[in-house]
């Protein structure tokens, strides 16, 4: 995937292979920046590494070459650049430390490393301090120039966001979810009773490390229950079924109604998923089928990130890095108005999309509010996550939901359930477990999906849901048309059933004309009464017999 903030650094890394490496006169006119002959090969193949994203092979490398090069800047500026990569902060940080100390072929980009270091630390004069610095150094080309510039932007909206803090409580969710290792990407059913989440613990004491990739473990996908005693989820486990394999696994949504996970998968020995695409694996008696290829039109040629459904099982959004795009990773939907049509992918604009990358989306169980990740000037620090409404037939200017929801840190998605009590997200910020951590946020007294932010009388939705079947044989019939109506006879929302004979709706409580329609069958017309609660999500389940 594109990621335009690191992009100076692999231009830096490509145009100083031989500036840094190959054999190089000093100011005097003669000699090898190296005591040892060797070590100028290794320092190539170092870079070749990094270019692969083999941090920990690389690392290895550079610090064979640090045994004779301990006063080097160059070396000690890329043994920091590879803990950075592993997201070992702290020792990234010591080492470019050193790097700036030695100032023996000093590398200005050390500057903006060290800047990122402490922007993640939320020490953002610092963090200020170096980027100007770097800035200051002559003989910058356009990117770096631009990557200063938006890392600076970054900050100065950092300081201002903590300065107003929304009144929201951020908690770490514990050790029932979270790990020493990385653990990101929450994902939460609407009615808040299923957490499904990637991580990248151990299965086993044997488990398998990506030493193709930075020789961690590989990405599964676990799935924790809400207890509703202790009011928070209990401990979370693998997905039962068939959904992970030895490769990576990573989820990037769920149904509201719990039914699908949709993953990321990219492995080099499964042609399907080779360069990246989107999967969906689907429950059946309580198990997680093998996950299937969505498909076209979301699938393409190009890289695809991930996708999530709208509640109402019609409009899919997705990331794709295809054509037709404003950046590197763009935001797309698609509509699907029954279970064997596609329309055409759209663009949700430049309005939504940058020059950056856009990713990590969740939209809200009332249909219209999107969340996604971008990486943009307006974000604290990396990836922030950001609101569009789509109303009047338009997505609004995204807005940063701010501190302490964002951090300085890396944000992924974020996700919340129909009672807008609660939402969860992930974060490289500091305090956590691991690297990624899975945060709780308390909304009692902020409204997320407002304007405002002021809380209605209710801002929770209900749901409404149940299975229709045949009549006569009492299998479950697919591409059902539920309507719901108002008193005028305005239409409020419309469903299919899925494959299953299921249907599921997220929606405010209140009186509606309930019709149930299929092609060759009777048509059943029914008044229902949603109930709402401020205390928890209502939920009312309906099913219906279609004679014909």
């Amino acid at each position: 995937m594109t990621r335009f903030l690191f992009a100076f650094l692999f231009i830096s890394l490509i145009t100083s292979a031989q500036n840094d490496s190959i054999k190089k006169k000093d100011k005097k006119g003669g000699g090898s920046m190296f005591k040892d002959a060797g070590d100028a090969a290794k320092m190539i193949l170092a870079k070749q590494k990094l270019y692969a994203g083999q941090y920990v092979s690389a690392l290895n490398t550079y610090r064979e070459v640090e045994k004779n090069e301990p006063e080097n800047s160059t070396v000690l500026h890329y043994i920091g650049y590879c803990y950075f990569g592993l997201k070992n902060f702290p020792k990234a940080k010591e080492n470019f430390l050193k790097a700036k100390e030695k100032k023996n072929n000093f590398k200005p980009e050390t500057h903006v490393m060290l800047g990122k270091i402490y922007q993640i630390e939320e020490d953002f004069d610092k963090a200020i301090e170096e980027f100007n610095t770097y800035k200051s150094v002559p003989s910058k080309d356009k990117e770096s120039m631009e990557e200063a510039d938006l890392l600076l932007s970054q900050c100065q909206n950092a300081k201002a966001m903590i300065a107003a803090p929304l009144t929201v409580e951020v908690s770490n969710l514990g050790a029932d979810i979270n790990s020493e290792y990385d653990d990101k990407n929450p994902c939460v059913t609407a009615d808040g009773s299923k957490l499904v989440f990637t991580t990248r613990r151990p299965e086993t004491t044997n488990s398998e490390v990506d030493a193709e990739g930075d020789g961690k473990y590989f990405e599964d996908i676990y799935i924790a229950a809400y207890d509703s005693a202790k009011k928070t989820f209990g401990k979370a486990d693998e997905v039962p079924g068939s959904i992970n394999t030895k490769a990576h696994d990573a989820c990037t949504s769920i149904s509201a109604d719990g039914k699908q996970i949709f993953l990321y998968k990219n492995d080099i020995n499964d042609k399907e998923s080779r360069g990246g695409d989107v999967f969906v694996s689907k429950v059946n008696s309580g198990k997680w089928k093998t996950p299937a290829p969505i498909g076209k039109p979301i699938a393409s040629s190009y890289w695809e990130g991930g996708a999530c459904v709208s509640p109402d099982g019609k409009k899919y959004f997705f990331t794709s890095e295809r054509t037709g795009g404003f950046g590197g990773s763009d935001i797309w939907m698609v509509e699907r108005p029954n279970q064997k049509e596609w329309g055409k992918p759209v663009n949700l604009g430049p309005a939504v999309n940058t020059a950056y990358d856009e990713a990590g989306m969740f939209l809200a169980p009332d249909g219209k509010t999107l969340f996604f990740c971008s990486n943009g000037p307006k974000s604290m620090g990396s990836y922030d996550v950001f609101k569009t409404v789509y109303t009047n037939g338009k997505w609004s200017d995204p807005v940063n939901l701010g501190y302490p929801i964002n951090s300085g840190a890396k944000e992924g998605q974020l996700t919340i359930s129909a009672d807008a009590k609660f939402a969860y997200i992930s974060s490289e910020r500091k305090g956590g477990l691991g690297e990624n951590d899975i945060y709780k946020i308390d909304l009692k007294d902020y409204a997320i999906l407002e304007a405002d932010g002021k809380k209605k009388v209710s801002n929770g939705l209900s749901i409404l849901k149940g299975t229709v079947r045949d009549g006569y044989e009492g299998y479950g019939l697919p591409d059902v048309e539920i309507l719901l109506t108002d008193d005028s006879g305005a239409q409020i929302s419309s469903t299919n059933t899925n494959e299953n004979g299921e249907y599921f709706f997220t929606i405010k409580g209140g009186g509606y004309n309930l019709t149930v329609k299929k092609k060759g069958f009777k048509d059943i017309t029914e008044r229902i009464n949603l109930a709402t609660s401020d205390k928890e999500t209502v939920t009312l389940e309906k099913g219906y017999l279609l004679k014909k």
